[in-house]
């Protein structure tokens, strides 16, 4: 029987990892640098080699195999406006553990973590503010929270720049505070959706806190990006059976329909094609009212002054959008909350809670044939790291990745 000498590694990283955690984990080779794919100036990411930190008894060193590109990445991509360059980017990152310290012995769930486990990583909250101190279950909430690869990193520092980004063929755990998720019954593909996966999942736990969504809802999802398709599989993994898609591309609106939206509404169609129209095609397969609660996904200020006109009274909507400042619209509050008497809540990110629940929405999905995995359309190697942000720009295919072919 022939065996690679990748096939030869797994084995012996497997062994070491069963045989006593960090300590027997350290005998593994392990490398010196990391190739990551720097971004040093707005639509500029350069491929370079820097070193990984010595590593100590509370890290854990990750060989990445893939990760999603967040719209969020993009924006960074396009002007820094968080103010991080130079900073590896990749927060939806998945990988294989090559190197444990001898005091990490399980996840944030408390499942054994060892060399040769596929991990992923959630948010990382300071536990010393009023949100960690009060409501220590929505780390999401956390004053100073970080994430890999975004949030967190120091600009134009040598910490700043170590490899605490998935955008890069080694990734570095380190610090207290980081919540990260074996997930070895996950596919590649499902775990590199996982973290997008886990702010839907995120946002219909946030719409059902209003009571308003049940087997019975007519639920709209305003914007079919990725978000919002994906927003489409966490409502009918969840039991809706009537969900309504709207968005201008009418490719997607298919995507959609495969994900499981019964109705579809495109403003570039001439019978849909102002807010009037859209409303009364609404209206017409949600009770002649309006829709009972709605999923605002697009991020464009104009649209989302739309949402309002489809709810009924007495219904809700669940803003999730606007991850980054996109600007504002206006929106008559008489006849779009008060008169209505609606429910809004909004959705931020997720906590580190979700990702149990989020890894059982992904078996979910593949136990009713809900193609998720299909939403990756395009992948890149780490040297087409700038291609791969302008196909995203250029909205060329749906979930954009990269993924380590090293």
């Amino acid at each position: 029987m022939d065996i690679s000498a990748s096939q030869i590694e797994s084995i012996v990283r497997s062994v070491l990892g069963q045989m006593g955690g960090g300590a027997s984990a350290s005998a593994v080779s392990v490398p010196k640098t990391a190739r990551v794919a720097m971004l040093t100036a707005a639509k500029t990411i350069e491929v370079q080699e820097i070193p990984i930190p010595e590593l100590g008894d509370d890290d854990i060193l990750v060989k990445v195999e893939g990760a999603g590109i967040c719209g969020t990445d993009v924006h960074e991509w396009k002007g820094d406006p968080f103010g991080l360059i130079p900073v590896i980017l990749g927060h939806e990152g998945t990988g294989e553990v090559v190197y444990v310290g001898k005091n990490v012995t399980c996840d944030t769930a408390g499942k054994p973590l060892k060399v040769g486990d596929k991990i992923v990583t959630s948010v990382i909250s300071c536990g010393e503010c009023y949100a960690c101190r009060m409501v220590p279950g929505r780390t999401n909430l956390c004053d100073n929270q970080g994430v890999f690869g975004l949030i967190g990193d120091k600009r134009g520092t040598a910490e700043g720049n170590r490899p605490n980004g998935w955008f890069a063929d080694y990734m570095l755990i380190r610090g207290k505070g980081t919540t990260y998720f074996q997930v070895n019954e996950l596919n590649l593909k499902q775990r590199m959706i996982l973290e997008l996966a886990c702010v839907c999942v995120h946002a219909l736990e946030r719409g059902q806190k209003t009571g308003l969504i049940n087997f019975g809802s007519k639920v709209l999802v305003q914007g079919c990006g990725p978000v919002g398709l994906v927003m489409i599989t966490v409502l009918r993994a969840a039991g809706i059976n009537h969900i309504i898609a709207v968005d201008g591309n009418e490719d997607r609106l298919k995507v959609a329909q495969r994900m499981g939206a019964k109705t579809t509404i495109c403003f570039r169609r001439p019978d849909e094609d102002t807010l009037d129209k859209r409303v009364a095609k609404v209206k017409a397969v949600a009770n002649n009212v309006g829709v009972d609660f709605a999923f605002q996904c697009t991020g464009a200020p104009v649209a989302a002054a739309d949402i309002y006109s489809y709810i009924r009274r007495g219904g809700g909507m669940c803003e999730m959008g606007f991850f980054v400042n996109n600007g504002e619209y206006q929106v008559n509050p008489h006849f779009a909350m008060c008169n209505k008497e609606i429910d809004i809540v909004g959705s931020w990110d997720y906590s580190a809670e979700d990702y149990p629940k989020t890894v059982a929405f992904l078996k979910q999905t593949a136990e009713m044939g809900i193609p998720i995995e299909e939403l990756i359309t395009h992948t890149f190697p780490l040297d087409k790291m700038n291609e791969a942000m302008e196909t995203n720009v250029a909205q060329k295919g749906i979930k954009i990745c990269y993924i380590n072919d090293k």
